[in-house]
């Protein structure tokens, strides 16, 4: 029996700010459109770097910055404007805590573990459990549409790549099985977070002209430019290689508001108008300047039905690449 599409969308993240980072015009898209709308959040991010002095006594301090982080969490959610946000680790139950199992960088674009891993890392924790708990809230959503990083966690945190291994787990684990809050619920399409090489690269071209400069001001002196011929992180790929695309303009006051509200992560977040590369800048911890990009992207992940074969009808400002 076929279930018709109730045009739900699931995004599964590692940490607080990697939604509105990854996913938020769609999750803003999606939220505008009237259809259901649920983030799982793997930890709290006890191990991000902390932005500007007046959070500086938060890093450090895991516990403390994972508090502060859920609050700047629920910020970003209510500005694109979804409601249904739950910890995968208390699905999971059992006195269970999953933590930020923290990284380092080992290239300009690569991230990697830690050496000092800590014990209730969510990269040591039961891959089948974490899936299961993830499995529960795919039975009990149904979503149609279910969305994560692609393989290599976007950039190579071991967060990131672990939330997608227990991502691919879960949608196999939901659509096999049944139990108490649900039957059985087979997911028509997943998604893997995306950007095109090609746009990318003009981007960050362009982070380095005059509209950049003219949005940013004096902060532009506290920042780098990144390397437009340095070897792309993992979510880039060819543009040919694109498969659904969100259009950012129509929602990229939602998500610049998201992103602010993610104070101890994301700074110099700044709307840039003029140029066609890009629609708005930001920098993380590193200081490097990032932009957001016209459209945000996404591939289907293997074994994925396309909408067309789901019957599901992409909200307006989501069309598929042709």
């Amino acid at each position: 029996m076929t279930t018709a599409p109730t045009g739900g969308l699931l995004a599964v993240h590692a940490h607080p700010d990697d939604e509105s980072l990854a996913t938020g015009a769609l999750l803003a898209t999606w939220a505008a459109a009237g259809r259901p709308v649920t983030v799982v959040t793997a930890t709290r991010g006890e191990r991000g770097e902390v932005i500007g002095r007046r959070w500086a006594h938060l890093e450090g301090d895991g516990p403390a910055l994972a508090e502060h982080r859920v609050g700047e969490l629920d910020g970003a959610l209510a500005a694109l404007g979804v409601t249904d946000h739950g910890f995968l680790d208390e699905v999971a139950g059992h006195g269970t805590r999953y933590e930020d199992s923290g990284m380092a960088w080992v290239g300009a674009t690569r991230a990697g573990a830690l050496e000092d891993v800590p014990p209730a890392a969510f990269v040591v924790a039961s891959l089948e459990d974490a899936a299961d708990a993830l499995a529960r809230v795919l039975r009990s959503r149904r979503p149609d549409v279910v969305v994560t990083y692609e393989p290599g966690g976007g950039y190579g945190h071991p967060d990131h790549v672990r939330t997608h291994e227990v991502t691919r787990l879960a949608l196999e684990l939901a659509a096999r099985e049944a139990d108490d809050v649900g039957p059985a619920h087979a997911v028509p399409v997943a998604l893997w977070a995306a950007q095109g090489r090609a746009a990318l690269r003009r981007a960050h071209v362009a982070l380095g002209g005059d509209a950049v400069l003219a949005a940013l001001g004096p902060t532009v002196e506290t920042l780098e430019l990144p390397d437009p011929a340095a070897e792309p992180a993992s979510v880039a790929v060819l543009d040919d290689e694109l498969d659904v695309v969100v259009d950012v303009a129509p929602v990229r006051d939602r998500l610049l508001a998201a992103l602010r509200a993610h104070a101890t992560q994301v700074q110099a977040v700044r709307a840039v108008d003029g140029d066609p590369a890009l629609l708005a800048c930001y920098a993380l911890s590193n200081r490097v300047l990032a932009p957001v990009l016209p459209v945000e992207a996404y591939r289907y992940a293997p074994g994925s039905l396309r909408a067309e074969q789901a019957r599901l009808a992409w909200p307006a400002g989501v069309r598929p690449v042709a």
